[in-house]
Formats: C-alpha cells, structure tokens, sequence
C-alpha cells in the first residue's frame, strides 16, 4: 500500500510538471496560475503545494528535468588516461564536443526545447521570480566558470596567450551560444542549431587563436 501510495505521488508530481510545462509555453509564467497548474494536471491546488513551495520552486524543478543532460556535457573533464599514464585532455576538442552536443539535444529533443523556450522566453525577472532569477545565473555562472577553464587550459596546451583576457572570452562565448539559441527558437526552421553553432563558435576560437587556419579539427 505504501508502495502504491508512493508511485502515485511521483505520477502526481510529474502530471504536474507536464502541465505547468504545457501551461507556461503556451501562457507564460507570470499568467499561469498554480491553480491552472492544478486543473490541468487533475489534480488539487494542496497538491501542487504539496510538492511545491511555490510557483517559482515548481519552475526549478521543471528546469531541472531537462538542465542535468544539458549540464552534465560541461561537467565532463575529458580525462582519457592514455597507456596508463597521466591524463591527456584536449581542452578545446572537449569543448567544442560539449557545446555542439548541447545544442544537438535542444534541436532533436521537443522537450528540452520547450523548457529552453520558456526559460528564455516566457518568464519575467520579477520579485515574485527572484528564485527563478537566481537559478538562472548560478547556471549562467556554471557555464562561464566551466568554459574559462578549458580556454585557459587550451591556451596553455597550445603555448599561446588568448587575443583577450579568458573571463572576456567566456562572456563572449556565451553571449554567442545564446545569442544562436535564441535566434533558433525565434524559428527553428531558419537555420541548423548544432551546425550553426558549430561554425560559428569555431570562428570564435580562431579569433581568439586557438584554431589555426590549418588545424582542420573537426568534431
């Protein structure tokens, strides 16, 4: 019985995280209410407060259903131990790796895309929101701090001084990326995220000089 009682509590949870997904996209946050939340889901507002703090913690929550795949591509450090010997990683190729399949996974997966959307696009920084905000920048701070580290390690593999300070080049690199992401949503028809990002973002780093007009890496 205990058992049943819990597997209904995790169903309730994600019926509710599906619709305050649904609700969000098609409304926005700040017109969703958790009551509307409740109805569509079938469930009671007590069960979504239940579950949730509030509207902002029931936000996090649905971010996190699809942020741990997206993180968990900059959260690798690429360690190959090569013979038994002491680590290789090739910073950039790493990076590189993890930014295109980022954006590969938001363009294949309608899920992922969604929440990207709302997260991006559907949702006011306001007081009622302040959790959201904060949330928002300690992932916007994850993805510098990671991407400063592998331009500095890169510039070291290569024995070259970046065109511009690293912490520079990270906010550039991000200002890009999302600069890309939030183009592609805008119409997803316009052009291949991954791709786009791919080219891109390589341009960048040959700015920075870390590829070389005669590297011909590819991912």
């Amino acid at each position: 019985m205990a058992r049943r009682t819990k597997k209904d509590a995790l169903e309730t949870r994600s019926n509710l995280l599906d619709a305050a997904e649904y609700l969000f996209q098609a409304q926005g946050v700040s017109a969703t209410s958790l009551q509307d939340i409740a109805l569509r889901a079938g469930a009671t507002r007590g069960a979504v407060y239940w579950h949730f703090k509030d509207k902002a913690d029931l936000f996090n929550a649905m971010i996190d259903r699809v942020r741990q795949p997206l993180v968990s591509h900059f959260s690798q450090d690429g360690a190959e131990l090569q013979n038994g010997n002491a680590p290789v990683v090739d910073a950039l190729a790493s990076m590189r790796c993890a930014i295109f399949n980022a954006l590969t996974q938001i363009a294949s997966d309608a899920q992922t895309r969604r929440v990207i959307e709302i997260a991006m696009q559907k949702v006011e920084y306001v007081e009622a929101h302040k959790a959201i905000y904060q949330r928002h920048l300690t992932t916007r701070n994850f993805f510098l701090v990671r991407v400063e580290q592998a331009l500095t390690t890169a510039a070291q593999q290569s024995s070259l001084v970046l065109a511009m300070p690293s912490d520079v080049a990270a906010h550039g690199l991000q200002a890009l990326v999302d600069g890309l992401i939030q183009n592609w949503l805008l119409d997803p028809t316009a052009f291949d995220l991954p791709e786009a990002g791919r080219s891109t973002t390589d341009i960048y780093f040959k700015g920075l000089g870390l590829i070389r007009q005669h590297d011909g890496i590819a991912v």
